[in-house]
C-alpha cells in the first residue's frame, strides 16, 4: 500500500524518518487495512473451533486464556493508536509548514512581479493603473 505523502517535498520519509515513525507507519498500515481484520477474525474462529471441537483443548470454554490475550491487546491497542495518530498529526503539520512557506513564496513572488509591471508602466511613459 502507497502512502500518497511519501514523495512530497515537505514531508519527511524514508532515511528521514525515526525508528519510531516507521514502526508507526508501519503498524498503521498494518492493523488499518481488512487483510489485518479477516486475518484477526479467522485467527479467533479458529480458535474458538479448536477448543470447543478438539479432544485436546488448550483452552477449553469460556476461553479464559484467550479474554486473558485480548485484553492484553486492547490495552496495547490504544497506545498504537494514538501513536499511529501522533505520526498522523505530524505528517499534517509539516504538510501545513511546506504549504505556508509555498503560499509566503508565491505571495513574495506576485508582489515583486506587481513592482516590476509598475516599473515597466513607468519607464513605458505609461500612467499606473
Amino acid at each position: 500500500m502507497s502512502k500518497h505523502w511519501e514523495f512530497h517535498p515537505g514531508v519527511r520519509s524514508g532515511d528521514e524518518r525515526t525508528i519510531g515513525e516507521k514502526a508507526a507507519d508501519r503498524m498503521r498500515l498494518a492493523m488499518g487495512s481488512w487483510p489485518f481484520v479477516f486475518g484477526f477474525t479467522g485467527l479467533m474462529v479458529v480458535w474458538a473451533l479448536w477448543n470447543t471441537l478438539s479432544a485436546s483443548p488448550f483452552d477449553p470454554f469460556p476461553f479464559i486464556l484467550l479474554n486473558l490475550m485480548l485484553s492484553g491487546l486492547a490495552g496495547l491497542q490504544g497506545a498504537i493508536l494514538l501513536i499511529a495518530a501522533k505520526r498522523a498529526d505530524r505528517i499534517s503539520a509539516e504538510l501545513a509548514e511546506y504549504h505556508l512557506a509555498v503560499s509566503e513564496s508565491t505571495k513574495q513572488m506576485l508582489e515583486d512581479h506587481k513592482a516590476l509591471l509598475e516599473a515597466i508602466r513607468v519607464a513605458a511613459g505609461n500612467s499606473p493603473t
